[in-house]
């Protein structure tokens, strides 16, 4: 991708090429909005249907001339494809067109390198991008020449760049894993003490861009960093608040948003960030209930859920919101049940913008830690089943 001092005004071509798959984005809106949020400037659309990728250029010769075409139109210095690439048709698409060529697992690194705050974030997103880096050492580059070997240059054939460069990702890949597992002892020390505090622990879990920061700044009085952009927060927050109904306090966790394809080197990369969520007892499954795909945004977050071993935990679904909503979607209800993989789930409608629901999400909280907290004690039942039976998703 270019440089940064060049991203603020790049213009840049977006490419999506359907395959017949559902969650296929016609229109290319996230894509756009992924590339604004890196900070590139999208000029033009341009999608196509293949029943499977070229092997060589993905999209095949023919379209590869139509997209070099536009891009010199429109006076594109980069093209995007909304799906990821193979080091060797990324290579050979950038020879073809003559531009830079990337994908959406890059744009995502991308993103995700410039909003890393915390020492924590900023070693997960250089893991991710170093185990993406070490796919593409495919001479896409020109300084992959090989090296002479032995004293003064002579001797035999030596070793390769490629050879050198992959040696020096994977000391780095290696290096920074070390230090990843020094963060989640420490993440695992912290944990320990508020179970022994007897906290009933909430994750904030949910498509990008759904409001979890905006909710959780609303129920803990925060400040953490909310705004109307993909992945605003990368970096786990963790805030008591304070339920009054229930007469205590809990433990509320903002996480990183999810997102379709997200790579899946990100999710291995931030599974001590992620863990918050698979050892929550209760998750709030954060929905954009303006957006009509939200059905497929859940489902994503669901498939990420699983990925990280977090689908057993107990969820309560909040559509957020509803101040967006014209009137022939508006609930009748604020409080129902939705159906969430054949289990009826318990749901709560709001608006944490306007704080309309937001003291019925209380109520239902109250009532789940009230019957929660009396068993916390690790030898009587497991407060996530008491969690489960409350919200109507048992067996």
């Amino acid at each position: 991708m270019s440089d940064s001092s060049s991203k603020k005004t790049a213009p840049t071509l977006l490419i999506g090429v359907d395959f017949g798959l559902p969650h296929f984005d016609a229109d290319l809106v996230e894509l756009g909005l992924l590339a604004k949020t890196a900070g590139l400037q999208p000029v033009a659309r341009l999608t196509c249907k293949r029943k499977a990728p070229d092997a060589a250029l993905f999209v095949g010769s023919g379209k590869a001339d139509e997209i070099k075409a536009l891009a010199l139109l429109h006076g594109a210095v980069e093209v995007l494809f909304d799906q990821a690439l193979s080091p060797a048709q990324q290579r050979n698409l950038e020879r073809h067109i003559g531009l830079p060529v990337n994908d959406r697992t890059l744009l995502i690194l991308e993103i995700f390198g410039q909003r890393a705050r915390s020492h924590e974030g900023k070693l997960q997103v250089e893991l991710a991008r170093q185990q993406y880096l070490s796919t593409r050492l495919v001479r896409r580059w020109s300084h992959l020449e090989r090296q002479s070997g032995g004293i003064g240059m002579r001797g035999g054939p030596g070793e390769t760049q490629i050879e050198l460069d992959r040696r020096m990702i994977q000391d780095s890949i290696k290096r920074i894993k070390e230090r990843l597992v020094k963060v989640k002892r420490q993440r695992n020390t912290q944990r320990r003490q508020r179970d022994r505090r007897d906290t009933f622990n909430i994750s904030l879990v949910g498509y990008t861009n759904a409001g979890k920061s905006t909710l959780f700044n609303a129920l803990v009085k925060a400040r953490a960093y909310a705004a109307d952009q993909l992945f605003a927060t990368l970096d786990t927050t963790t805030r008591q608040l304070y339920l009054g109904e229930a007469g205590r306090s809990v433990s509320l966790s903002d996480t990183v948003g999810f997102i379709r394809d997200l790579p899946h080197g990100l999710v291995e990369a931030f599974q001590a960030t992620l863990q918050e969520a698979t050892e929550a007892d209760l998750l709030l499954h954060v929905v954009d209930a303006s957006n009509p795909d939200f059905p497929e945004q859940m489902a994503e977050v669901q498939k990420v859920l699983a990925d990280i071993g977090a689908d057993q935990v107990p969820q309560l679904l909040v559509f957020n919101k509803i101040d967006a909503l014209d009137s022939d979607h508006y609930p009748i209800e604020l409080q129902d049940q939705y159906d969430l993989n054949g289990m009826p789930v318990s749901r709560v409608f709001l608006s944490a913008h306007s704080g309309m629901g937001l003291s019925g999400l209380r109520t239902v909280l109250s009532e789940i830690v009230k019957t929660a907290l009396p068993s916390l004690d690790p030898s009587e039942t497991d407060p996530r089943d008491i969690g489960r039976e409350y919200l109507g998703d048992t067996p």
